[in-house]
């Protein structure tokens, strides 16, 4: 028999580096537990059909639990010549059991092989990474419970806008990493039908049972055109987009983290532990973990984009191209948990500068927005009060003060229909605890949410 299980066509044997260029086995060996998983599923379908002796079942079974052993502990070397995952352990087990071991592949292909171990891996690790957001989303709620009513400045176009609490802000991160969740719970239902009997491209003549391995694998149903069972791989470019933007919001809470800890806002400290210092500008404290987060996300994305622009000419059904598919969503699933994860262990340990933060939410006329609604509850037509308080900023910005400075002179010189008495009741806290309804910012409502959090990831963790 030739070395390669397909090389009885061939005279000549593959160039050396045409093997190494060709071979997918440093990437693929990761899937060597669903592999031998679907193998044993097969083979006990086939003995189920009488396409397989149960000799020959015993014989295979018992091989595979051998050729686990030995990947477990690291006794069995995989060879590039043998390609991948598949044809490495297909190959040490005909070893151990001979001829029984050549009957394995029957009414199967490698392509719907590699598609069944795949969705098989992915679902596993889709389930992980749902799991670290869960994390995430638990070490952000308490600790917007600890900051319900720690004002800071809330921003728009990165400038002072309104008055919020830190509370609320972190909070917003948990309701975009649910949505993330959330997307990644919906790949993994359309990823969940198993393409194993789609053989090669057009099913098999053996009277297979596709129903039993798949309920066997944990899938929800067969897949149900052959073609598309060994072609698709829209449940690897799905998981790519909700990774890419799983990513993209920790990157953007990585954003923050970076420019709170920098000296000219000062707004927290992140952990010694998750922090760098320079080679030589020895004051220095970097914040390497959220700028390494902030970098992955383009890398994830990249992934995203490679698996578009190789699967958008490809026409049906297996291809070679679709080897690199693994390439791009193992590496971004492998850095979107990393970056999961250290966020989830590091934001613990974040120190919270709350009077740095109340001093940049009390400066930068973050109130005026407050000063216009008290002037149209006056009966100020809303247009006129966005004018007053647009004048009476540039007045306090010439002399050097705060809205709440004002004095009764000032007011009336600005527009008769506004009062020290608008002006003075201008405070952070209470411009923050009047915005207390669903989805405002007051510590009541931020408390309220954090209420609901807890038990939305307590139902989800049990």
């Amino acid at each position: 028999m030739s070395e390669k299980p397909w090389g009885g066509r061939f005279e000549s044997p593959t160039n050396e580096f045409v093997e190494a260029f060709n071979a997918s086995i440093d990437v693929d060996a990761r899937m060597y537990g669903e592999d031998i998983a679907g193998s044993r599923a097969h083979a006990r379908m086939l003995c189920q059909q009488g396409i397989l002796s149960s000799e020959d079942l015993d014989a295979i079974l018992r091989g595979l639990d051998q050729v686990s052993a030995e990947i477990e502990r690291g006794d069995l070397e995989f060879t590039i010549a043998l390609e991948d995952v598949h044809m490495n352990i297909e190959s040490r087990l005909t070893a151990i059991i001979g001829d029984a071991g050549k009957r394995l592949h029957t009414a199967r292909s490698r392509n719907d092989q590699v598609a069944t171990d795949t969705r098989l891996y992915l679902r596993t690790r889709t389930d992980t990474m749902i799991a670290y957001i869960r994390k995430l989303q638990g070490v952000l709620v308490t600790l917007a419970e600890e900051h319900a009513s720690t004002i800071m400045p809330g921003f728009t176009h990165l400038q002072t806008a309104q008055p919020v609490t830190l509370g609320h802000h972190l909070l917003a991160y948990v309701e975009m990493f649910e949505r993330d969740a959330g997307r990644f719970l919906d790949a993994r239902k359309r990823m969940n039908q198993c393409p194993l009997g789609s053989a090669a491209l057009a099913g098999t003549t053996f009277a297979i049972d596709r129903n039993m391995t798949a309920a066997e694998l944990g899938f929800d149903a067969p897949t149900r055109n052959s073609l598309d069972g060994v072609s698709d791989r829209d449940f690897i470019i799905e998981l790519l987009a909700a990774a890419s933007i799983c990513a993209v919001h920790l990157s953007r809470l990585a954003e923050e983290l970076i420019l709170w800890m920098s000296a000219q806002f000062h707004f927290i400290d992140l952990p010694d532990a998750f922090c760098t210092g320079s080679s030589i500008m020895p004051q220095k404290k970097n914040p390497d973990m959220p700028e390494l987060v902030r970098g992955k996300a383009g890398r994830i994305i990249g992934g995203l984009v490679a698996m578009l622009i190789t699967v958008k000419g490809l026409p049906l059904a297996y291809n070679k191209d679709m080897q690199e598919d693994k390439t791009a969503i193992f590496d971004a699933f492998d850095n979107l948990q990393g970056s999961l994860r250290v966020f989830g262990d590091m934001l613990p340990g974040m120190h919270v500068n709350e009077e740095a933060l109340h001093q940049a939410a009390s400066s930068g006329f973050a109130t005026a927005t407050d000063l216009a609604d008290a002037l149209v509850r006056a009966g100020v037509p809303f247009r006129d009060a966005h004018e007053i308080v647009g004048k009476s900023v540039g007045y306090c910005i010439k002399a050097g003060i705060e809205l709440h400075q004002m004095d009764a002179a000032a007011c009336q010189q600005i527009d008769s229909r506004l009062t020290a008495e608008m002006v003075g009741a201008l405070s952070v806290e209470a411009c923050v605890a009047a915005r207390n309804h669903i989805g405002g910012t007051a510590p009541d409502q931020v408390m309220a949410q954090v209420a609901l959090w807890k038990t939305v990831l307590e139902n989800n963790h049990a």
